[in-house]
C-alpha cells in the first residue's frame, strides 16, 4: 500500500510503444504530473497504461523498424485483485500485480499477469480494481453504466451495504424460482414422454429385485458349479490322503504316535513329542472331516447353473444400461422414482413453485425500491456537489445524475433495477445531453475529476455507513484535464488534484504550469535524436529541475530568473 492507505500503480515500462523506444517511470504516491513540450509522447504513456487496462490494441502503435511493441506496469496488489486471478487460473504474486501486454506487427498480440498467460478479458476484469484511465483517446470508454452505478452507490456509502445485499439476495431468490417453475412448465409432450421412460425404467429396475453385491456372490456359485466333479474329486483326494486311505497321514501319524509313546515310558524327553503328535492328528481328522463335508455338499445341478447364468445376464443388461454396479442401478432407480413422485405431485408442486415466485418477486420489488429511493437521495446531492465542483474548473454547466427504476423484469439484477445516467448541459440554454455526448476530452477529464473530488469529500457525509466507507483502492489517471482552461481554474484544478491524490493516486498529464505545482512526483517526457532517431525519455525531476521546467511552461523555450522565481513561488505556495 502506499503511504496514505491506499493501492498505487509503481511502474510503467514502454518498448518500442510509438514514439518510445525505451522507458521506464517508477511512480510514487500522492499526485503524479506528467509534463514536457507538445509532442513528446506525454499521452503515449496514459494510452500505453489504458492498454494494460485492456484497452483497444493496434498495430499503428509499434515502433518503426520494430517487430512488437511492449507495455508493463506494476501495481500494487489487492484482495479482490487476486480473488479476480484465482478465479481465473492465475497465481497470485504476492504484494505486487505485474501486467504485460504485446502487440506484434503482424496484428497479433499476447498478455501475461504475473508471467503467466492470460487474456484481455482477465485485464478488463482487473480494471476497476486498479486503476480507472480518463485518456483522450478514451473519452467514456470505462466510465459506462455500471462504473456510474458503482460511483453513486461509493459515494452514497451502498457498496456492501444492508441495502444492496438484500437486494442481491432477493434476486438470487427470484431468478431461483423463476428457474424452477420454467423447468415445471415445459411442454407437455416433452413431460408425456419423460413420464413414460421413466416408468418404464422403475419397472425394469424394481421388478429385477436386486440385492447389492449379488452379481459377484453369483459368479463365485457359477464357478463351484461350473467345476463341480473336479472339486468333488480334488476335495475326496485331499480326505483318502489325510484320513481314509491304507496309507494315509493319519494312520502314519497314529503309528508314530503309539511308538513314540512306548518310548516315553522310558525316557520322559518324548512326552512332549508324543503330545504333538497327537495334537497333528486332531488337526489332520479335522481337516479331513471339512474336506468330506465339502465334498457332499457340492450340489452339481446343472438346472442351478443356467439358473445363475440367466441372472447374470439380466444383472449385464441392467448395468449396462444404468450404471456400473448393481448399487449403481438401485440408486439410479431411486432417482427415477424421485422425479416420477414429483412429476405425480405436479400440481400441487406448481402452485407451491408459483406461491413462492410471488413472494420472491414482492420481496426484490420492496428491497430494489428500497435500494432506489437511497440511490435517489445521494444523486440530488451528488449532483449539487459535482455541479459545484464543475464550475470551479473554467466550466459553467448544469449537471444532474437521474436514477430511473426499470420496472420491467428483464431489466432486473442482482445490483438492482435502476438505470443510473449522469446528465449535464455544458452551456446555458442547452438540453441536458448523457456524458458520452461531450465532444472535448478534456471537459470530459475535468468532469471527472470534479466527480471523484464530490465522492471524497461526500465520505463520512453521506450514507449510515459512511463513516465506514473505505477509500477506493484505484490510481486514477487523467489526460489533457486542462485544455482551454487557464489562471485561476488552472489553480483550481491543480487543487482538486491535490486534494484528491490525498486519498487516491493520481496520474495526470498537463500542459499548465499552476497545475505542474501541486506535484508530488513531477516526471518530464523528452525528446532526443540519436543516431538519426527520435527517441522518448521519461525523467523524475528534483527539486531544481522541477523549477527549471515550470519555468519553461511559464516562459516558454527562454527561462529567465523572473520565470525561474515564479516557479519558485509557486511551488513554495502549493506546499
Amino acid at each position: 500500500m502506499g503511504e496514505n492507505g491506499y493501492t498505487m500503480l509503481v511502474e510503467l515500462r514502454a518498448e518500442n510503444y510509438a514514439v518510445i523506444d525505451h522507458a521506464i517511470a517508477v511512480f510514487g504516491p500522492g499526485l503524479n504530473l506528467l509534463t514536457g513540450e507538445t509532442g513528446a509522447g506525454k499521452s503515449i504513456l496514459v494510452d500505453a497504461l489504458a492498454l494494460l487496462m485492456g484497452g483497444k490494441s493496434s498495430v499503428e502503435v509499434v515502433r518503426h523498424g520494430a517487430d512488437r511493441a511492449v507495455v508493463s506496469c506494476v501495481f500494487e496488489a489487492t484482495a479482490g485483485a487476486d480473488s479476480i486471478l484465482e478465479d481465473n487460473g492465475i497465481d497470485a504474486g504476492g504484494a505486487e500485480i505485474i501486467l504485460r501486454r504485446e502487440i506484434l506487427l503482424n496484428g497479433k498480440g499476447r498478455v501475461f499477469i504475473n508471467n503467466q498467460p492470460a487474456t484481455v478479458s482477465v485485464l478488463k476484469l482487473l480494471a476497476p480494481e486498479l486503476a480507472l484511465v480518463h485518456a483522450q483517446s478514451e473519452t467514456l470508454g470505462s466510465f459506462d453504466e455500471a462504473q456510474q452505478r458503482i460511483l453513486l452507490d461509493r459515494f452514497a456509502s451502498l457498496e456492501a451495504s444492508a441495502a444492496t445485499t438484500q437486494v442481491a439476495d432477493a434476486y438470487a431468490r427470484w431468478r431461483r424460482a423463476a428457474a424452477k417453475l420454467e423447468e415445471l412448465e415445459q411442454g407437455e409432450q416433452d413431460r408425456l414422454r419423460m413420464v413414460d421412460l421413466w416408468s418404464y425404467q422403475r419397472k425394469e429396475i424394481e421388478s429385477a429385485t436386486l440385492v447389492a453385491g449379488e452379481d459377484e456372490l453369483l459368479e463365485t456359485e457359477k464357478r463351484v458349479l461350473g467345476n463341480a466333479e473336479k472339486l468333488y474329486s480334488a476335495a475326496m483326494g485331499a480326505f483318502d490322503a489325510l484320513y481314509e486311505g491304507n496309507a494315509s497321514a493319519e494312520a502314519a501319524l497314529r503309528l508314530a504316535q503309539k511308538n513314540v509313546e512306548e518310548l516315553a515310558r522310558f525316557d520322559a524327553k518324548f512326552g512332549e513329542p508324543a503330545q504333538q503328535l497327537a495334537s497333528m492328528r486332531a488337526t489332520v481328522g479335522d481337516l479331513g472331516a471339512s474336506l468330506r463335508d465339502y465334498a457332499e455338499g457340492i450340489n452339481a445341478s446343472p438346472e442351478r447353473l443356467a439358473e445363475i447364468e440367466d441372472r447374470l445376464v439380466a444383472l449385464d443388461r441392467l448395468k449396462r444400461k444404468y450404471g456400473a454396479t448393481i448399487g449403481d442401478v438401485i440408486a439410479f432407480g431411486r432417482g427415477v422414482a424421485e422425479k416420477l413422485a414429483e412429476v405425480e405431485d405436479r400440481d400441487d408442486l406448481l402452485k407451491q413453485v408459483r406461491s413462492e415466485l410471488v413472494d420472491a418477486r414482492a420481496q426484490y420489488v420492496r428491497a430494489a425500491q428500497g435500494l432506489s429511493a437511497s440511490r435517489a437521495a445521494a444523486a440530488g446531492k451528488l449532483a449539487r456537489m459535482a455541479e459545484a465542483q464543475i464550475n470551479e474548473l473554467a466550466m459553467k454547466v448544469r449537471f444532474e445524475v437521474r436514477v430511473t427504476p426499470q420496472l420491467e423484469e428483464a431489466a432486473w439484477a442482482a445490483h438492482g433495477w435502476d438505470a443510473i445516467e449522469y446528465r449535464i448541459a455544458t452551456n446555458p440554454g442547452e438540453p441536458m445531453k448523457a456524458l458520452d455526448e461531450i465532444a472535448s476530452g478534456g471537459e470530459m477529464s475535468r468532469v471527472m475529476l470534479a466527480l471523484k473530488v464530490s465522492v471524497e469529500e461526500g465520505v463520512g457525509k453521506v450514507g449510515i455507513l459512511a463513516a465506514n466507507r473505505a477509500v477506493t483502492p484505484r490510481t486514477l489517471v487523467f489526460d489533457e484535464i486542462d485544455i482551454g482552461i487557464g489562471g485561476r481554474a488552472a489553480e483550481a484544478v491543480g487543487q482538486k488534484l491535490k486534494q484528491l491524490s490525498r486519498a487516491q493516486q493520481v496520474l495526470c498529464v498537463t500542459h499548465l504550469p499552476q497545475i505542474a505545482a501541486f506535484a508530488d512526483q513531477h516526471f518530464l517526457i523528452e525528446k532526443r535524436e540519436e543516431h538519426g532517431r527520435t527517441k522518448t525519455q521519461v525523467r523524475l525531476l528534483d527539486d531544481g529541475s522541477r523549477v527549471e521546467e515550470v519555468a519553461r511552461m511559464l516562459s516558454g523555450a527562454v527561462v529567465t530568473e523572473a520565470s525561474q522565481r515564479h516557479a519558485s513561488q509557486m511551488i513554495a505556495a502549493s506546499r
